[in-house]
């Protein structure tokens, strides 16, 4: 029998790849895939998926933002009866696509950030529009569904879905994890641990989370910090503000490492998470692990992972570039006793395993492709 489901993605980043075996698997989707976008991301191999059919070519129209998917319009006349569509207004040949589907029996649904509440209003209308020719928009978070539902948007047309990780490589992990003395031999001391897991990039503003441990330490209030991942040398200068606050003692640039046993362990053993800036899948990362996320509440220009973080309770949302609010709100996670600390994992847990998994994604897309 021909497969039903035609997916049409503008990218598939490595870290979808759980999600896409199951609906490979289970829903026997027929996955065709742009080839770039225009901001560096590693991409899944797309042999893995036994469906995948073609790698498109994303074509993108100067510098206007909006891009064509090479060989995606003859797919409207294809035998499928499903159509679930990267959620992006900047692509045309989806507008088309979408135009055409219109005038058939065919179902279209949209896999999005959704609307989020900061564009202008050329780009609302834009957005409104788009999402209006879908039956069903998929959505990352309530913060766009709450957005969609004030444009006029019907309830149950917009469904969460939410985001995920490799969860099951995680779960196996996770359950055999257990306090070490890696930092305390690193470090050699016991201080309590500040974690950042992410590029290390301006857009991340991690020189305030610099200027907050500059300020512990002076009022005495010691604590370490590591930095995990890629230091992308786009004049962020870490490096530097680090020696000239004479901080290099107290932090460790780790490197990148991509071993999720290493990660595992880091984030199991350090007391929070902190992301100045926008948070995204580290929130994921980090809560997966039993370790709780302070970011910012700007909430309009944050990624929406954020909402993973339950404020006061897996983490906790400081004012957004406030330097003495983020250094309060430090103090407050770095000095949790070991019962709080334990309740804080399981509750991090929680979330990881009741919302943001593969598994319940595969269940809210079979719950609404029929």
């Amino acid at each position: 029998m021909k497969n039903e489901i035609c997916c049409i993605f503008n990218l598939a980043p490595h870290y979808r790849l759980p999600i896409y075996d199951l609906m490979d698997k289970e829903l026997n989707c027929d996955f065709y895939i742009g080839d770039k976008i225009q901001t560096s991301i590693k991409t899944l191999e797309y042999k893995k998926l036994k469906n995948f059919k073609k790698l498109l070519k994303n074509k993108f129209i100067f510098n206007s933002g909006f891009m064509w998917q090479i060989g995606v319009i003859h797919l409207a006349f294809k035998p499928y009866k499903h159509y679930i569509i990267t959620g992006s207004p900047y692509c045309l040949s989806s507008w088309v696509l979408l135009i055409l589907l219109k005038f058939t029996r065919k179902k279209t649904y949209a896999w999005a950030h959704g609307m989020k509440g900061n564009s202008n209003t050329k780009k609302r209308i834009l957005e409104k529009n788009f999402f209006s020719l879908f039956n069903k928009v998929f959505l990352y978070g309530k913060s766009s569904k709450k957005v969609m539902i004030d444009e006029g948007f019907k309830p149950e047309n917009l469904i969460l879905i939410y985001n995920s990780l490799d969860y099951k490589a995680h779960i196996k992990i996770r359950e055999n994890l257990s306090y070490n003395d890696n930092f305390k031999n690193h470090f050699n001391n016991d201080y309590p641990v500040l974690i950042y897991i992410g590029r290390i990039q301006k857009s991340k503003k991690l020189n305030l989370l610099i200027q907050s441990l500059d300020k512990l330490i002076k009022d005495e209030i010691y604590c370490n910090l590591v930095f995990v991942g890629d230091d992308l040398k786009d004049n962020n200068n870490i490096a530097q503000l680090v020696n000239e606050k004479r901080l290099k003692s107290f932090v460790w640039f780790f490197g990148p490492s991509y071993d999720q046993n290493e990660i595992g362990s880091l984030l199991f053993n350090s007391d929070v998470c902190v992301s100045p800036g926008p948070v995204g899948l580290t929130a994921l990362h980090c809560l997966t692990f039993g370790c709780p996320v302070i970011s910012n509440d700007d909430y309009f220009n944050q990624m929406p992972e954020f909402e993973a973080i339950e404020n006061e309770i897996t983490g906790e949302f400081f004012e957004n570039d406030n330097l003495e609010n983020l250094t309060t709100t430090i103090k407050k996670w770095i000095n949790l006793n070991l019962e709080k600390r334990e309740l804080v994992r399981k509750l991090s847990y929680q979330v990881i395993d009741e919302f943001y998994n593969p598994i319940n994604q595969i269940k809210i897309l079979k719950n609404n492709i029929k």
